[in-house]
Formats: structure tokens, C-alpha cells, sequence
């Protein structure tokens, strides 16, 4: 990703009273434009133009260029909290409420994976167009608790290496395209699905032997887990863990899932 070089000054619902607003010192050698969203370096706590996976921090009030200081040498004013306008890839009228994260200082989407956790669509705009309500010091990631996120857009057989992962699916995993292993080797897993509204199905397929059980789902070997595609919202996910030898549980659920026919 390429980070501002020009200043980008943002849209702020609210008014400037409801905004919370601190300094905080730059990193040697950069620059952060106005605008652009702020990121934290864990080794050292300066602020930095935002890299994907960083905490963020807030946005760039005014352009803080310590492009020839040491670090801490000038110190970057943000705005922490408050609600503002941003293009968010993908954004439509159903998306209100879904997190929202950033990949650098100045592109914004739905994709956990790599991303840092910005806030939540407030208000839809107009398509592409969000006002995002943030605040650094207070929301959080819905998805916080998974250190390894991935995407998925296609076939994927599951091993005992993603156990524990939170699995992004942002196309159609139809044809049973995500496959779990036999329950001797069960693991616990997550998959989101991060398509906008009735555009993604989700296929999950047991071993033949294996069922899954889950909420008003009637345990069958060898039928699959269905996410409903004409009601599938971005945001939908199921949690999946290891039962007893009958096969795999659902311990949380979003959306409309059901078992194959």
C-alpha cells in the first residue's frame, strides 16, 4: 500500500465539541499528512502514516512532518474519537454496523485480515461512502481474539494447522468447498463471511461419517453446514469446535444457516 503524500483533510461529523483530541510523538524520518489515519509502533509508542496491523491511534489533524528528525523530535495532533467520512471499498446501505479497517493511512474496507480496526459504519453516504464512528481509545475489534486471520475465496480443506484461525470468506464457497477434517483430528475454527448482502454461500462439508451439530440443525452424517445466500449479510460467521465422536459443534452463529437437504 502507498501511504498519503499530499494532506487529505477529513469530514467530521458532530462537531468539533464532541471530539477527543491529544499530541502524540512521531517516529524519525516521516511524515503524517492531515488526514491521515495514525497508527501506533508497538517497540517504541510513536505515532506513524498507519501500516496495516497497527493500533490505531486516531486522525492526523494537521500535517507533522519530522521527515528530517529523530524520533519524538515534533509530535502529530489527532482527533481519537468522533464519527467521520471515509471511502470504505465495498460499502452499501446494509452495511451499517459492520467494522470497518484500514490497511494504511487512507484505505479503508471490511477485510480483517491485515487490517487495523478503525470503528463501525454509523451512517451509509453513498456507495463506496461511510461515515464511520471511532474511537481509539474505546471500541474494539469484534475480531481481537484471532492473532491469525485469513482470506478465503475458494476451496480449502482444513488442517490441524487452522485450528484456532478466523477464516474471511469474501466469494461463494459453494460445491462443498470448505472441508473438515474427521473428527479424530477435529479442530475449532471461525468463518466469516465478509461479502455484502446476499452474495456469498458458504459451504461447510464433514467427513462422511461426521455430522455438525448446531441450533435447530438435525444431526446427519455427511451433510453439510449451508449459510443461506439470498439473506447472507456481511458480518455472518459460525464457530466451530470438536464434539464427540459424532462430529463437529457450532458454539455461535450469525445469520440463516442450515443442513443440506
Amino acid at each position: 500500500m502507498t501511504t498519503l503524500a499530499v494532506n487529505k483533510p477529513r469530514v467530521y461529523e458532530g462537531g468539533k465539541d464532541v471530539m477527543e483530541e491529544i499530541s502524540l510523538a512521531v517516529i524519525a524520518s516521516d511524515i503524517i499528512y492531515d488526514g491521515a489515519a495514525v497508527g501506533i509502533v508497538d517497540a517504541s509508542g510513536h505515532g506513524r502514516p498507519l501500516v496495516g496491523g497497527d493500533r490505531f491511534a486516531g486522525f492526523a489533524n494537521a500535517k507533522a512532518d519530522n521527515a528530517a528528525g529523530a524520533a519524538a523530535a515534533i509530535a502529530v495532533d489527532l482527533r481519537t474519537a468522533g464519527k467521520v467520512q471515509l471511502a470504505v471499498t465495498g460499502a452499501l446501505i446494509t452495511d451499517v454496523g459492520q467494522p470497518v479497517y484500514a490497511s494504511d493511512d487512507d484505505t479503508f474496507g471490511f477485510l480483517p485480515v491485515g487490517g487495523s480496526f478503525i470503528g463501525f459504519v454509523h451512517r451509509f453516504v453513498s456507495a463506496g461512502i461511510a461515515i464511520v464512528r471511532f474511537d481509539a481509545n474505546s471500541l474494539r475489534d469484534p475480531w481481537a481474539g484471532y492473532t491469525v486471520r485469513e482470506t478465503l475465496s475458494g476451496i480449502k480443506t482444513f488442517d490441524a494447522e487452522d485450528n484456532g484461525k478466523l477464516f474471511c470468506v469474501d466469494a461463494d464457497a459453494d460445491a462443498d468447498a470448505l472441508t473438515l477434517p474427521a473428527i479424530a483430528a477435529g479442530l475449532s475454527l471461525t468463518i466469516l463471511s465478509i461479502g455484502a448482502f446476499a452474495s456469498t454461500k458458504v459451504t461447510i462439508d464433514p467427513a462422511a461419517a461426521d455430522m455438525i451439530l448446531g441450533p435447530d440443525i438435525t444431526g446427519t452424517d455427511n451433510k453439510d453446514l449451508l449459510l443461506t445466500k439470498a439473506t447472507q449479510r456481511r458480518g455472518d460467521y459460525v464457530k466451530i469446535i470438536p464434539g464427540d465422536t459424532d462430529g463437529y459443534m457450532v458454539t455461535e452463529m450469525r445469520g440463516i444457516w442450515v443442513r443440506e437437504a
